[in-house]
């Protein structure tokens, strides 16, 4: 019976013992931070991965992230140094450099961003109100952006946090601002299109008259050329018929007899009113030509 009940008793005592030394031990991820608290007073941070020991009951341990966390910030309206209105879309990340100092200025990463996000707006309007809507939205974009991650940085190291890197997702004119450029630019785009029409266009004309007047030219001169060839033929051609002429005029005037025929004696059309004894058909009387003599009376 007594050994029954000191069994028991041990029985307890090694899980008591088991219950106090797995609270008196925690891990540590090497992705995080482990702050320990005794009785809500931050004690030590354990910043190693590994297994580390704690007293069970009194102290308690808050894990924090210590990787890269991002920071989405809500689109706001900026207004640039040239009176420009400017919807800011931007985001940052960063760091828990200090668990101890993050645990007891925000506590929570939830809170965190709380805060980090009106830094970051804040940051936002300092630096993008010295600079213009060109500097913001092509120019200078990468510079601004340090200068808000400097002045972000700064201000987030009262909450132990380290600010890696702040960015801008989107820079736009407000809707009825980005409606009234558009509309202004279609406009401008119209104007030019017109212009450049109206300018091909009369383009366009000058070259046709330039066209039509040479081609006037073209063939004023041509035609002139044609005649002129024409006419040094019909020199020609005359002055070989009157040197035929002058050698031979039984043969000129047998061929010009030819070419009346051919001329008046067309393929389906041979009619003709004239005298049997008319001077056009003397070659049908005589071969030579001439007049057949009439027998004396």
């Amino acid at each position: 019976m007594k050994l029954g009940v000191a069994g028991g008793i041990a029985a307890v005592l090694i899980v008591i013992l088991a219950i106090v030394a797995y609270g008196s031990l925690f891990t540590v991820h090497q992705t995080r931070l482990a702050l320990v608290v005794r009785l809500g007073d931050p004690i030590r941070v354990v910043t190693e991965p590994g297994l580390n020991f704690k007293i069970p009951l009194i102290d308690n341990v808050i894990y924090f992230d210590k990787r890269i966390l991002d920071l989405e910030n809500a689109s706001q309206e900026v207004i640039a140094s040239d009176q420009k209105r400017l919807v800011v879309d931007a985001f940052a990340r960063y760091k828990i450099k200090d668990a101890l100092k993050f645990y007891q200025s925000v506590g929570s990463i939830e809170g965190a961003n709380q805060r980090l996000s009106t830094l970051l707006n804040s940051a936002l309007r300092r630096v993008l109100g010295e600079a213009t809507l060109t500097h913001v939205v092509r120019d200078d974009r990468a510079s601004l952006m340090a200068k808000v991650r400097e002045q972000l940085d700064r201000e987030a190291a009262a909450f132990g946090i380290v600010v890696i890197d702040v960015r801008i997702r989107r820079a736009d004119l407000p809707e009825q601002n980005s409606q009234a450029v558009y509309k202004r630019m279609q406009t401008d785009r119209q104007r030019e299109a017109q212009e450049f029409s109206s300018q091909g266009t009369q383009r366009a004309q000058e070259i046709k008259a330039r066209a039509d007047r040479d081609v006037t030219v073209l063939i004023a001169d041509a035609t002139s050329r044609a005649e002129q060839a024409r006419g040094e033929g019909d020199a020609t051609r005359n002055r070989i018929f009157a040197e035929a002429y002058g050698k031979d005029p039984d043969f000129f005037a047998f061929y010009r007899s030819m070419e009346a025929y051919k001329a008046g004696l067309k393929h389906g059309d041979t009619r003709m009113v004239l005298r049997p004894d008319s001077d056009f058909f003397r070659y049908f009387g005589n071969p030579s030509g001439k007049a057949r003599a009439e027998p004396a009376k």
